[in-house]
């Protein structure tokens, strides 16, 4: 039975391997789907984990800063870090933007972050590790970029209106986007964040200037200092919050909430948000683009084998002819079939593996994907070839004989 269906394949090895490639080439399309989804979830998790906090406080009502906006007086953290359970707490600013390396006319999409760069080694909101340079040390103008990014040590970057020399580069540290992540002292993420340009601000003073209560003659002082505060900027995206040992992560995020009136979310929830209100639009995509590569490969497994079960129509009369049964026909269709999805799984399993460093986002393809799919292939192949051993089951045995 196995010799038949072998030596039928050896009868027409050529269009059987050349159809096994182009079908290992929508396999390995499938697989590259299943690894970009795996790596945005990755990207998720790593955000997370790099940030080195348990949890996150956030302007109250809000899901906090990698979901939507979030802006609190950059003061709280104060009140945050005396309460009892948490041992370091310390402000954060995200926001996305073209980062210029000075000299290059391209620019890159980056996050850029904003920690506390006066605080100890290790505050929540570091880069956890270099694989190059230094961590920043200067309250302004120092960065550290991630490798993916393309910068290098001595690059200097122009970040709205200043310019930053990168210090240190640091690996997989990306939002949950994919982009890479430059790190910048928190004073001045503050400003390239919420600064204005000089025509809003001469706007803005204009409009203070023309305002009685503003620019009262009996106060002198009162406009500039005015002017002053609507220039600087106090805010922050959120506090990082380290617990200390044994603390119970929602007991102290309830504890902060009552305390500061704002949001607090667990490394739990904060990993159900990335999930399912970040990634949860494009998982669906991919979950139908998945869904069509499928029903297309079956279709693709089901003409080939059906054009090879016709092209040896009378092979299957003579067999029939000679007694054979028709569970050895059927058999070896689907012998066929499955060797078709074999090589098909072999040639898409390597140009997944070869291709998916290439791509710009990052491709995690784990094991499990790769099992998951073979059995899927075998599967399709199977239920591709039934049209073909039904067709086959048809066959007249005079037709062998010309009849």
């Amino acid at each position: 039975m196995i010799s038949l269906a072998g030596r039928d394949i050896l009868h027409s090895w050529g269009k059987f391997i050349f159809t096994g490639f182009g079908l290992g080439l929508l396999i390995g399309v499938t697989l590259v789907m299943a690894g970009v989804y795996r790596g945005m979830v990755d990207d998720g998790q790593a955000l997370l984990d790099n940030s080195g906090a348990d949890l996150w406080v956030v302007q109250q009502g809000t899901l906090g800063p990698y979901a939507e906006s979030s802006s609190l007086a950059d003061d709280a953290w104060r009140q945050v870090r005396a309460l009892p359970g948490v041992a370091r707490a310390a402000n954060v600013t995200y926001f996305t933007m073209q980062v210029r390396k000075e000299g290059d006319a391209d620019d890159t999409r980056a996050m850029v972050v904003g920690i506390a760069a006066d605080e100890a080694a290790g505050t929540p909101g570091w880069p956890p590790y270099l694989v190059a340079g230094r961590q920043i040390t200067r309250g302004h103008y120092e960065a550290v970029a991630d490798i993916a990014s393309g910068f290098r040590l001595g690059d200097v970057l122009a970040i709205r209106r200043h310019r930053y020399e990168v210090v240190g580069l640091t690996r997989r540290m990306v939002s949950s986007s994919g982009d890479p992540m430059v790190f910048i002292p928190l004073k001045d993420a503050q400003q390239a964040q919420f600064l204005k340009d000089n025509d809003a601000i001469r706007a803005a003073r204009r409009r203070s200037a023309a305002n009685p209560a503003f620019n009262r003659p009996g106060v002198p002082g009162l406009l500039e200092a005015i002017n002053a505060s609507q220039s600087a900027s106090t805010s922050v995206n959120a506090i990082l919050v380290r617990l200390a040992a044994g603390a119970n992560p929602e007991a102290t995020a309830s504890a902060i909430e009552r305390s500061t009136q704002l949001s607090v979310h667990t490394r739990a929830r904060m990993q159900d948000i990335l999930v399912s209100k970040l990634i949860a639009t494009s998982a669906k995509q991919i979950g139908m683009f998945l869904a069509i590569l499928a029903i297309v490969s079956a279709a693709i497994v089901a003409f080939i084998i059906y054009t090879l079960t016709m092209d040896k129509i009378r092979e299957i009369a003579v067999l029939k002819l000679i007694g054979t049964k028709n569970r050895t026909i059927a058999a070896m269709i689907l012998q066929q079939a499955l060797a078709l999805g074999m090589i098909g799984f072999a040639v898409g399993k390597i140009s997944a593996s070869w291709s998916a460093p290439i791509f710009p986002k990052y491709v995690l393809l784990i094991a499990q994907d790769s099992v998951i799919g073979f059995f899927a292939v075998m599967a399709i192949c199977a239920l591709a070839s039934v049209v073909a051993i039904r067709m086959a089951l048809r066959v007249d045995p005079a037709e062998a004989i010309g009849g």
